[in-house]
């Protein structure tokens, strides 16, 4: 029971979700840092307020039924910088190695495998009939045993 648990969690695909996942959580303290301390001074400037405030309040009297576009704005801005960086990052350079080496194995001719002792057996047999077709045939219509 132990050992198959062990083999799970040290196959690679498992360590490398791991790796990924902790380098995740650094990334998104780095892109919540940047749009904090970054794009929502540029978009507090650009609207003249805070982008957390900005949005609208559908009651007036009411602060709960505030719609804080800002918040999504600020989520959005966030999505879309990590989902650039995940892609120029690892996607596309993947995707290059991915083609480099597909190009240079349909370059390379593959070679030949040796047909297994049996089949090998067979085509020779065959190969052998093929050769005595023309050879001890007797015409079965001039049988004179019939």
């Amino acid at each position: 029971m132990f050992k198959g648990f062990k083999d799970f969690i040290l196959r690679g695909n498992v360590i490398e979700l791991a790796i990924a996942v902790v380098i995740g959580s650094a990334f998104t303290a780095l892109v919540g840092a940047f749009t904090n301390n970054i794009i929502n001074p540029v978009i507090a400037a650009a609207g003249g307020v805070n982008a957390d405030g900005l949005g609208f309040r559908i009651w007036p009297d009411n602060e709960a039924t505030f719609v804080n576009l800002g918040a999504v704005l600020t989520a959005l801005v966030t999505f879309l910088i990590t989902a650039a960086v995940v892609y120029f990052i690892f996607v596309a350079p993947m995707n290059k190695i991915n083609s480099m080496v597909k190009d240079r194995l349909s370059t390379e001719e593959p070679e030949e495998e040796p047909l297994p002792a049996d089949t090998a057996l067979l085509a020779e047999i065959r190969d052998l009939l093929k050769e005595a077709n023309g050879r001890g045939n007797r015409d079965l219509d001039s049988d004179p045993i019939r």
